[in-house]
């Protein structure tokens, strides 16, 4: 959303130029309060909605909730998509008591929220707690089970307003970040983000590789002297090594491999894959068939970055 920047009346008899002060920019947020049953997944569901760029605060007092959302909104880009999230939970006990009044606070000064409320059965969330040894925060000098009862009592009307409800009851870690990423998630959000990046294997494989390509089968520029000093983002190299008896053929068939790979990152929530494809010094050939993978991925749609590590080195 682009929000305009209200025009200034400027009163007779000031000079313009004194008047003509430019008003603060106003950034329309998404806010997303993710809150519910201690013990019920809301730290996964920060981390994953972090992982999506959203800028999340864990353990935010209610009464601050105003104030954050304020600082965030002015200034910056009007343009640029502002989606905060706010971890609120019962570890602020007397803060949390003014959650209902804070969001009604919210949605009078025009901002939209929403509310993802985590929750899980009462045997799943004392086996939890049993496991990591931890005690309820509500439960005092009573029984696991007496802080969960106090906790549902507190949630209850802020559970009744929630537009999304998850029950991790059933689900791992894993599982847990698909649905919550499913409810929350915008198209680009879908998207895996393909790194492609050449290298030398004389400089070492790349830490970070996902993928690991040898295109040392192909007849090295190297030994041509016309091309010895280009690299292969340069068009006489890149035609010469796309020209190679193989060389398009194994770009096409590698990436006819590559969709069920991504597809399956995609299902086990593996965002960022890194493609590293290698020849001797990492400036000619794998230049080149790093550029065409990345072109050929692209028009299948996905998101791709391309990267040459070792060009410029000796």
């Amino acid at each position: 959303m682009n929000d305009e920047i209200s025009p200034i009346t400027v009163p007779s008899g000031i000079p313009a130029i004194e008047a003509a002060t430019e008003a603060p920019r106003v950034r329309q947020p998404h806010v997303l309060i993710i809150t519910g049953m201690s013990g019920a997944g809301r730290t996964r569901a920060g981390a994953v909605l972090e992982d999506m760029g959203w800028y999340v605060v864990d353990n935010l007092p209610a009464q601050m909730l105003t104030h954050l959302v304020g600082m965030l909104t002015h200034g910056g880009p009007p343009s640029a998509d502002l989606r905060i999230a706010a971890v609120v939970d019962v570890r602020g006990r007397e803060f949390f008591a003014d959650l209902l009044a804070v969001l009604a606070q919210l949605r009078d000064s025009g901002v939209d929220y929403k509310i993802l409320f985590l929750d899980a059965s009462d045997e799943v969330l004392v086996r939890r707690y049993e496991q990591v040894r931890r005690p309820h925060p509500l439960q005092g000098e009573g029984r696991i089970l007496d802080g969960i009862a106090a906790e549902r009592t507190l949630l209850s009307d802020i559970r009744e307003r929630a537009d999304v409800l998850i029950d991790s009851s059933e689900t791992n870690v894993h599982e847990l970040g698909r649905i919550v990423r499913a409810a929350v998630a915008s198209d680009q959000d879908d998207e895996l983000r393909v790194n492609v990046v050449s290298f030398g294997f004389k400089y070492g494989i790349p830490l970070d590789a996902d993928h690991v390509v040898d295109v040392r089968f192909l007849a090295n520029p190297y030994w041509i002297t016309e091309l010895r000093h280009m690299s292969g983002r340069d068009a006489p190299v890149r035609d010469y090594v796309l020209g190679l008896p193989g060389a398009r053929d194994f770009v096409d068939r590698y990436v006819d491999a590559l969709e069920p790979v991504l597809a399956g990152y995609l299902a086990e929530e593996k965002r960022y894959v890194t493609i590293a494809v290698g020849c001797t010094g990492g400036k000619h050939r794998s230049v080149a068939i790093s550029e065409a993978v990345a072109e050929r991925l692209r028009k299948r749609g996905q998101r791709v970055t391309v990267a040459a590590r070792d060009l410029g080195k000796e």
